[in-house]
């Protein structure tokens, strides 16, 4: 983790692009909830700007903002405990990007995988900001100075740039200023999979809606959705490394241990030796009990927008609070003249 000279701090961000799945919710927001009740000062944004590295319909952005607010907070984030905002309302984080695209290297931001996949064979028709979108990023994070940034793995690489930033800024203007982080990346479920076909990562874009497990989905859906998942004939293993070559049988277990909030071994020393004709009803069970209040809380969270808005205003009043020193500070040691 970050010198201990910087106080403990989470921060971490989703995009509102709409299609809210079980990956999400596993992926980020249950160790966002773990980390808020752990008693860190905990930031999370709703990366709008990031959004817009790519087209939005305007109207869906706005829908998907709000929608994601709720998601954040019927998940379990309690706005007076940890700063919920989107990310536009603190115009600090584009400023401190534009510094960063000052200080990171075009040779860096060649190297980054989720570009090359993003862009594909029309990198030259793409957006700037796509490009640039790790120079963001790390703007966001280091914007708090923050300590802790609970991400997926697929955005290891993005972390490691920011921390790339950091030494190359610190070491520019001699300072010890912006915080060395480490990713957090933890947990039995870090990357849920396809339920339809477990080497593939779950998806709001496959064609497939029994691919996935959507967190607007109603308990009778979630059940479904579980009864069809993919399965193998055979039985499951007493150990994880049985799993081993058997993608989603892996896969069905990792869900089951995240919603539990165990371990893969401890549930296979459970159900090790069951059929999944077996184990698929306990699963029902479990992710019904601990989704279905989400989405109906999401549900009824919707129907007051504007109440969603006066909470993420507040979340963003209070993120400047603690953003426009840092980025003060950040002028004044590169010697931007500010009246």
């Amino acid at each position: 983790m970050s010198d201990s000279k910087f106080a403990p701090r989470v921060f971490s961000g989703i995009q509102p692009s709409g299609g809210l799945t079980l990956g999400n919710y596993l992926g980020a927001l249950k160790k966002f909830v773990t980390m808020q009740n752990d008693g860190i000062e905990a930031i999370y944004c709703m990366v709008d700007l990031h959004a817009i590295t790519v087209w939005q319909d305007p109207e869906d952005l706005r829908k998907n903002t709000r929608e994601l607010a709720a998601f954040f907070i019927a998940s379990g984030l309690d706005p007076q405990k940890s700063i919920l905002f989107n990310q536009s309302q603190v115009p600090e984080h584009a400023q401190l990007g534009w510094v960063f695209n000052t200080v990171a290297r075009m040779g860096w931001l060649n190297r980054m995988t989720q570009f090359k996949d993003k862009a594909g064979k029309n990198k030259e028709k793409v957006s700037v900001g796509l490009f640039s979108y790790p120079t963001l990023m790390a703007a966001d994070i280091l914007l708090y100075h923050a300590t802790h940034v609970p991400v997926g793995d697929d955005q290891k690489q993005h972390l490691e740039l920011t921390r790339d930033i950091a030494i190359k800024f610190n070491h520019d203007y001699k300072v010890d200023f912006f915080p060395v982080i480490e990713p957090v990346i933890e947990g039995p479920a870090t990357r849920v999979m396809s339920l339809r076909d477990g080497s593939k990562k779950m998806s709001k874009s496959d064609p497939s809606d029994l691919s996935r497990i959507n967190m607007s989905d109603d308990a009778d859906m979630i059940a479904k959705k579980l009864r069809k998942a993919k399965t193998d004939p055979d039985a499951l293993p007493s150990e994880a490394a049985g799993l081993n070559d058997r993608p989603e049988a892996k896969n069905l277990v990792s869900i089951y241990a995240a919603l539990a909030e165990t371990s893969v071994d401890a549930v296979l020393s459970d159900v090790g030796g069951k059929q999944f004709s077996e184990f698929k009803p306990m699963l029902v069970d479990l992710a019904v009990e601990k989704l279905s209040p989400i989405s109906g809380e999401m549900s009824r969270l919707m129907e007051d927008t504007a109440e969603i808005d006066r909470v993420l205003a507040q979340g963003a009043t209070r993120a400047r609070a603690i953003a426009s020193p840092i980025l003060d500070k950040t002028y004044d040691i590169m010697g931007l003249v500010r009246s």
